[in-house]
């Protein structure tokens, strides 16, 4: 396993993760703690959480999970969506991160949370309120380093120089969606975190399961698949991203690999990535993934992959 810094931190994390948004809702507990358990004896260290993933059941099933084996992961988790529907039951005022966070650790049954990621942004509550309450739990050590999901660029470059100006601990991370298809980030967010050294998560880095190949066009979606369960990804269901997609499984296959793999690869020749989240179903799932990270491309390689993603012909 190939484990890389966490942005400008000194963690060492896997450079592949495991994303656990389907546990509590598309896997039992049994499953997930089998899917846990495999990971870490692959190498991973990194899992990615949430306290709304599964209605608080994924944290649940990683704190049984992760009993006598709590120093062999990583965990980073996040707060900021609505938990509720009480006025205080979201974003990033004092109140709600300090309620959040115990009931996180409460539920994973630890005494520490490696990673506090911010779900998304709050426009009501200062940006100062959130970094100093953030600041407060890594000095009363509940946190370890924090980051970010869903942000704007600029609302991240405001909660770094916050931190910066009031000598506070600041984000080390920012988790945006990026793969293959969605590219917007590397517009601004991409080119801000590798000017301060922030590490890139990426979320569905298949395009929700679109870059495994399992979707063809023109056939109807499988059932129990996330596209036939939410219906917003089906945008990406057009001829333009069909003919991607022919493309880089050509590209892919020519070198033995499948797509799928082609996706992580791609994401991971970004040094600003610091690890990629894959979610898995079952421990297979996870090995064919791991033949991701061994796959090196090459600068010839990720050339030639932009240009037949910017094809105007397609």
């Amino acid at each position: 396993m190939e484990y890389r810094r966490l942005g400008n931190s000194g963690l060492k994390v896997s450079a592949l993760g495991l994303g656990t948004n389907n546990f509590g809702e598309r896997l039992d507990e049994q499953g997930s703690v089998r899917v846990i358990h495999a990971a870490l004896e692959l190498g991973i260290n990194f899992l990615d959480t949430a306290n709304r993933y599964g209605d608080g059941r994924s944290e649940e099933w990683i704190g049984k999970a992760l009993r006598n084996k709590r120093r062999e992961a990583l965990i980073a988790t996040k707060f900021a969506r609505a938990m509720g529907s009480g006025p205080n039951d979201a974003g990033g005022s004092r109140n709600h991160i300090m309620e959040q966070v115990e009931g996180s650790l409460r539920r994973l049954d630890t005494d520490y949370i490696d990673l506090y990621q911010m779900h998304v942004s709050d426009p009501e509550t200062p940006i100062e309120e959130t970094v100093r309450t953030l600041d407060d739990l890594i000095r009363q050590g509940k946190v370890r380093y924090i980051g970010c999901s869903v942000f704007a660029a600029w609302k991240v470059c405001e909660a770094v120089w916050t931190a910066r100006t009031l000598n506070m601990n600041s984000f080390v991370s920012v988790q945006p969606q990026y793969n293959l298809l969605q590219r917007e980030i590397e517009k601004e967010l991409l080119p801000f975190c590798r000017r301060y050294n922030l590490g890139i998560i990426p979320y569905y880095p298949l395009a929700a399961g679109f870059l495994t190949g399992k979707y063809r066009q023109g056939e109807a979606i499988p059932k129990g698949t996330r596209f036939a369960a939410s219906p917003r990804h089906q945008r990406l269901f057009n001829e333009k991203n069909f003919s991607i997609l022919a493309r880089l499984e050509r590209f892919a296959g020519e070198r033995g690999h499948s797509v799928g793999e082609l996706a992580i690869a791609w994401l991971l020749a970004n040094r600003v990535v610091s690890t990629v989240i894959a979610g898995a179903s079952k421990p297979e799932q996870i090995t064919a993934n791991l033949r991701a990270v061994d796959w090196k491309l090459t600068a010839e390689d990720v050339k030639e992959i932009d240009q037949t993603l910017q094809d105007k012909s397609i």
